[in-house]
């Protein structure tokens, strides 16, 4: 079985099109056998695209323990993390935490992580912002590509996507978006027109928005997501049966049609505002 990939934006890397998010059982602390076998099984069924954060508990320590000991997959899976800091101290500091704790000489993709407000713009872009330090870790060679994060407020992340010197944006993905609009029309278009990879979080809704009495699944809401013009969509998993199955998806992933698209969004469509509980006030 081959999972599909897709091209990173105009980077000349491919990634898998469906991603090992750093949510699910990975976020968490002191669940080793479970999150071991979920790493282990996304490798074994060929998913490239592994995710993480700083925020994200014991998520890195998690990948640190399966790189320490299969360092031989190392070129062919693209690992990524991000840092919340604000301020170039701080950032830099998260990215020497984050190869410590990981086991890694450099980063695949290193994302500035959930840019929310007007405030942390200019922070993150002052003269000792975090942005400084992050085009200096790409620089150096600690992360081959850089990135934003966000789904507060598109305004604000259209932003980053327009004037930040970046490779990839993650943003929210899913029929609650394409109803409310920012995410999936403006930021995306500008994405698209510079080129950045698009990376789909919330595909799922943190799996509230899965409701077979409707017939609305996670393959429904993967194929919804990825029938959009992006890179991969992440997923946090739970098992490692999830991850075989979804997998198994990425392998035979087959577009909706338009009916099928409206049909889900007319389930959303009442409730479209509430469903996008991550977003703030916009």
């Amino acid at each position: 079985m081959v999972i599909t990939t897709r091209p990173f934006g105009k980077s000349g890397q491919r990634v898998t099109q469906i991603g090992l998010g750093g949510e699910g059982v990975l976020r968490t602390y002191g669940r080793e056998p479970e999150a071991k076998a979920v790493i282990e099984q996304a490798a074994f069924q060929g998913i490239t695209y592994f995710d993480s954060a700083q925020a994200y508990a014991g998520s890195q320590g998690y990948y640190g323990a399966f790189w320490r000991k299969n360092q031989a997959l190392r070129q062919g899976i693209f690992q990524t993390s991000k840092s919340a800091a604000r301020d170039f101290l701080g950032a830099k500091a998260d990215l020497a935490d984050s190869l410590q704790i990981m086991g890694l000489e450099r980063l695949d993709l290193w994302q500035i992580h959930d840019v929310r407000t007007q405030q942390d713009i200019e922070e993150i872009e002052g003269p000792e912002g975090a942005l400084q330090a992050f085009v200096q870790a790409r620089d150096a060679g600690l992360a081959r590509f850089l990135g934003v994060t966000g789904h507060h407020d598109p305004k604000i992340l259209l932003h980053a996507v327009k004037k930040w010197p970046v490779d990839a944006v993650l943003m929210p993905v899913n029929p609650a978006e394409a109803l409310l609009g920012g995410f999936l029309d403006r930021v995306m278009a500008a994405a698209q027109d510079r080129g950045l990879a698009v990376i789909g979080m919330k595909v799922l809704g943190g799996s509230n928005y899965i409701a077979p009495q409707f017939g609305v699944t996670a393959e429904l809401l993967l194929r919804f997501a990825l029938s959009r013009q992006i890179s991969t969509a992440i997923v946090g998993f739970g098992s490692a049966r999830e991850v075989e199955a979804l997998a198994r998806f990425g392998a035979h992933f087959q577009p909706l049609d338009a009916d099928a698209e409206e049909k889900l969004l007319e389930l959303f469509r009442p409730h479209a505002r509430r469903l996008a509980y991550y977003r703030g006030a916009t």
